[in-house]
């Protein structure tokens, strides 16, 4: 059986431990055929290991996917809601009314992440004013970010609405990453609400806030050892994060194809140090709040059960292997 490794391009221990050498005998499913490529988003592959955003797993597993959840991270990442200079839009509250970039649906559910990003991260943003989303009027822009004019490294806007707010075709974008903080400043676009600062986690629930950790349940079943070892390397490569900020950040430039000043941007304070998958009940509850909101809005076949797709053990005893290796 061969093992594969997939992840999107955003910090997470595993991705350093891959980076690090420490996931021996992974492929990555991103270097993959188009036929085994696919499989991120549906996780129909034995032997694949995903640490990526929840909206592409929930909706797998609430269409049947055999999979379980076996770590959550939770890495802020400049969630933010990006205006134009002179906008006169400061904060949640001047919101109400403006018109918000939404992106289209994609070909599934799961590829229509960006769609519920940006209603969430809108939910989000507008609840800190005590205004829902029927206070803005929402304009759909396409699911792939248009290409960026102008620009001489031949790459797409980094996020869909950038380019419709550059050119006045929206007031507001949600956007997140390195890559979004280097293009707003391209553009001279501001943030009118950073999500990040808020003192209630629950106001930035998204995609990535939690991230889970997600196995096929027979690679589970079959050979719990290479579940648990994932983990230890995944661990170890948290524990190292911790101590190596200047290494990592070198590495999440490379993984978001940004520059030095955007991932200084983006991934700010002690990110490196908090970096440790958890699947504890407020990890969990987090989650089960983002299940919740996507299955309002359409993006999951039916209900997950958080707590039955949990699987505790592995984690529990990648824990308990490091300690007597301390």
């Amino acid at each position: 059986m061969s093992l594969w490794y997939t992840r999107c391009p955003v910090p997470t221990a595993s991705g350093l431990a891959y980076n690090l050498g420490w996931l021996e005998g992974f492929g990555v499913l991103q270097d993959a055929p188009p036929e085994l490529a696919r499989h991120h988003f549906d996780h129909d592959l034995l032997g694949l290991f995903r640490e990526g955003g929840n909206v592409p797993a929930l909706a797998a597993r609430s269409e049947g996917a055999r999979t379980r959840l076996i770590g959550l991270t939770w890495i802020e990442e400049w969630q933010s809601i990006l205006v134009r200079a002179g906008s006169g839009i400061t904060g949640a509250e001047g919101l109400r009314g403006a018109r918000f970039a939404l992106p289209s649906w994609a070909d599934s559910r799961a590829e229509s992440f960006p769609r519920a990003m940006a209603l969430h991260g809108a939910k989000g943003a507008l609840s800190q004013a005590g205004l829902t989303l029927d206070d803005v009027r929402f304009v759909d822009v396409p699911a792939n970010a248009r290409p960026s004019v102008g620009r001489d490294d031949g790459r797409a806007w980094a996020w869909p609405g950038i380019a419709e707010l550059a050119d006045g075709t929206v007031d507001a974008v949600y956007v997140k990453g390195a890559r979004a903080a280097e293009q707003a400043r391209q553009i001279g676009a501001v943030v009118a609400v950073d999500l990040d600062v808020h003192p209630d986690p629950r106001t930035r629930v998204n995609n990535g806030t939690p991230r889970p950790i997600t196995v096929h349940e027979d690679l589970l079943r079959d050979r719990p050892e290479v579940v648990v070892d994932f983990l230890v390397q995944t661990l170890r490569a948290a524990d190292w994060a911790a101590a190596n900020l200047d290494e990592v950040r070198a590495i999440l430039a490379r993984e978001t194809r940004s520059g030095a000043d955007g991932v200084a941007t983006a991934y700010r304070g002690d990110f490196h140090t908090s970096l440790h998958p958890e699947l504890s009940v407020e990890r969990l509850d987090l989650l089960e709040i983002q299940k919740e909101f996507l299955r309002l809005h359409g993006f999951l076949a039916g209900d997950v059960d958080i707590d039955g797709w949990a699987a505790l053990e592995p984690l529990a005893e990648a824990r308990e292997r490091l300690a007597v290796h301390a």
